[in-house]
């Protein structure tokens, strides 16, 4: 590979491991990127698609996109928010959500303003910090690596905040959440702040939109009599516009249309209900739009 094809890469960080690394990649695949098969490798050069990806913590990446390390990167909002990197969120990819929340003793606290005085402890300090500031509180702030939920038995802390997904760890340790969200996270794709865009970003950012299109709607195709085409089409007007094709059967077109995939089935009703016949939904594997 010669230099002048090395400094093309787009430079990305992908999550190594924990709850976002299968997704991220999987995502990836989708979006026609090579991907490790070795969960032992930490760098993968896809040099058809002019990309490098590197596999690093989670915790981290805001941190390596932030210093113009790496120009692109995958990892949590709520690590994104916790790291105080300089690093901006692009686009949410729909997956990895959570649910970030104080938790007591249950039945202990109800309101969010019991916090005042408190110790907190938490793996996530510059979301709590922040979270305290703008409310005003007064507490103070302990970081703990790992689970935090004994810290309250061992009485390293009263109230603990951590991202919260069934609360069954929670419910184990006699804690229970309290009080509003504090953020709701899922993954999300970061670049760094205020620096242009790097070469090849738009193409990697229509890749994953077009997965993220892919995987929220449908293809579905239907016959219906002409006379019946307005009211099917303002079940299904399409991304743009419905496709509709005349049949060989007089008084009868073909109908072809994306539509949300969520409601898919009831749509499908509604559509033998005005006399549609033979509907038919198909996956969609990519999209540009």
């Amino acid at each position: 590979m010669s230099e002048f094809a090395q400094e093309r890469l787009l430079r990305i960080a992908v999550p190594n491991k924990g709850a976002l690394s299968t997704s991220a990649s999987e995502m990836l695949k989708e979006s026609g990127y090579r991907q490790r098969s070795d969960s032992k490798e930490l760098a993968l050069t896809d040099v058809e698609n002019e990309v490098e990806f590197f596999y690093l913590r989670p915790r981290d990446i805001a941190l390596y996109v932030g210093e113009g390390t790496l120009d692109v990167g995958i990892t949590g909002r709520d690590l994104l928010q916790d790291s105080g990197a300089h690093a901006d969120e692009v686009l949410s990819l729909g997956f990895g959500r959570s649910k970030f929340h104080f938790a007591g003793p249950a039945g202990k606290y109800a309101d969010l303003g019991e916090l005042e005085g408190k110790r907190i402890a938490t793996s996530y300090v510059g979301v709590v910090e922040k979270w305290l500031a703008e409310k005003g509180i007064n507490a103070s702030v302990t970081r703990l690596d790992g689970a935090v939920e004994t810290s309250i038995q061992l009485g390293v802390a009263d109230v603990i905040a951590d991202v919260v997904e069934t609360g069954s760890t929670l419910r184990a340790a006699g804690l229970a959440t309290f009080g509003e969200v504090i953020l709701e996270s899922e993954a999300v794709l970061i670049t760094r702040q205020g620096a242009p865009l790097p070469v090849g970003f738009d193409v990697f950012l229509r890749r994953l939109e077009g997965v993220l299109v892919a995987r929220s709607y449908v293809m579905m195709d239907y016959d219906i009599r002409v006379d019946q085409v307005d009211a099917a089409t303002k079940l299904t007007p399409g991304i743009e516009s419905p496709t509709v094709s005349p049949l060989h059967r007089e008084g009868w077109v073909a109908v072809r249309a994306m539509v949300p995939r969520k409601g898919s089935q009831r749509l499908m009703d509604e559509l033998y209900s005005l006399g549609a016949r033979g509907i038919l939904l198909t996956d969609i594997s990519a999209c540009r739009l």
